[in-house]
C-alpha cells in the first residue's frame, strides 16, 4: 500500500512541476488547432458539398465549451460530427469530424472514444494536422497511463513531418513520457534534439533546465 502511494506522490509531482510545460491534457488547444490550421490545410482540398454543408454549425458549436454534445451529436436541425462521420464515409468532410471528435473526446477526458475516432483519421499529406492528430491519440494514451504506447505515438509524431511547431512539441512530450518510463538518457535525447534542431521553438527557451533535470537522474 505504501509503494503504490510514494508511486502516487511521485506521479503527483512530476505533473505539479511540469504543469506550465506538459500538455498531457490538452484542452482547447489541439482543438483549436484543428479548428484554425488544420481547418485551413485540410479545406483547400475539394470536398462532397453535402457533407460540406453538414460541418458549419458542428464547427460553430465546436468553439464553444457548453456545446460540445451538440458538435458531437447534434442539435436535431443540424448533424454532429458523429453523425458526418458515418453518414458520409469516404469523403474529405467526414475524415475531419473524425479528427474533430476525436480533439473534443480528448478535452472530456472520455480517452478511449478519443483513440477510436482519431484512430479512423486517415492522413491528408498536412505537415501540421497530420502529426497533430497522431501526437493526440498519444495524449491519450498518456492519459490512460500507458506511457509506453504514448511514447510510440509521440515518436511517429515527431517524425511525419519537420516544422517548428509539431517536432519541438511532441519531441518534449516524447521527453516527458519517456522520464515517466525512467528512460532517462533516451529523454536527454529527445530534449537535445529540440536545443540542436528546433532552437527558436518555445520549447527550446528552457530546455537546458529540462536537460539538467534528466541528466541529474542517470
Amino acid at each position: 500500500m505504501s509503494t503504490n502511494n510514494n508511486t502516487t506522490e511521485k506521479n503527483g509531482s512530476f505533473f505539479q512541476d511540469n504543469q506550465k510545460s506538459i500538455a498531457f491534457i490538452i484542452g482547447g488547444i489541439l482543438v483549436l488547432i484543428l479548428l484554425y490550421i488544420g481547418y485551413q490545410k485540410l479545406y483547400l482540398a475539394p470536398r462532397a458539398e453535402t457533407a460540406a454543408d453538414a460541418m458549419y454549425k458542428a464547427e460553430e458549436y465546436a468553439l464553444i465549451d457548453s456545446l460540445q454534445k451538440k458538435a458531437i451529436d447534434g442539435d436535431g436541425s443540424f448533424l454532429g460530427f458523429k453523425e458526418i462521420a458515418d453518414e458520409y464515409s469516404n469523403t474529405k468532410s467526414a475524415n475531419i469530424a473524425n479528427a474533430y471528435l476525436g480533439g473534443l473526446y480528448l478535452r472530456q477526458g472520455n480517452f478511449q472514444e478519443a483513440i477510436k475516432y482519431l484512430q479512423k483519421y486517415s492522413d491528408t499529406g498536412s505537415e501540421i494536422l497530420d502529426p497533430l492528430v497522431t501526437g493526440m491519440v498519444g495524449d491519450a494514451y498518456s492519459e490512460s497511463h500507458d506511457y509506453k504506447k504514448a511514447a510510440d505515438l509521440y515518436k511517429k509524431a515527431a517524425s511525419k513531418a519537420s516544422n517548428s511547431y509539431t517536432t519541438p512539441l511532441f519531441l518534449k512530450k516524447l521527453g516527458l513520457v519517456q522520464e515517466q518510463l525512467n528512460e532517462y538518457k533516451s529523454a536527454e535525447e529527445s530534449y537535445t534534439r529540440i536545443r540542436n534542431d528546433f532552437p527558436e521553438s518555445q520549447e527550446a527557451a528552457t530546455i537546458d533546465a529540462v536537460i539538467a533535470r534528466v541528466q541529474a537522474k542517470q
